[in-house]
């Protein structure tokens, strides 16, 4: 299921966007070792982090307003 960031501030996104992307390198590590249990996880990760980014720069730009 999608996650909502309609909600979050600006300062909240930007956070929410660092813990996704420290996390994705952490699934890309697994997967090289070879113990990565989840393999649709990178590709969520991933979706999630783009997500972000679109409301980022919505808001940077004056399209979206962050509470």
């Amino acid at each position: 299921m999608k996650k909502s960031y309609k909600d979050l501030s600006y300062k909240e996104l930007v956070a929410e966007r660092e813990k996704l992307r420290k996390e994705l390198v952490n699934l890309r590590m697994q997967k090289v070792l070879g113990h990565l249990d989840n393999p649709l996880a990178l590709r969520t990760t991933k979706r999630d982090i783009a997500r972000l980014n679109t409301r980022i720069h919505a808001v940077d730009i004056g399209i979206a307003k962050a509470k």
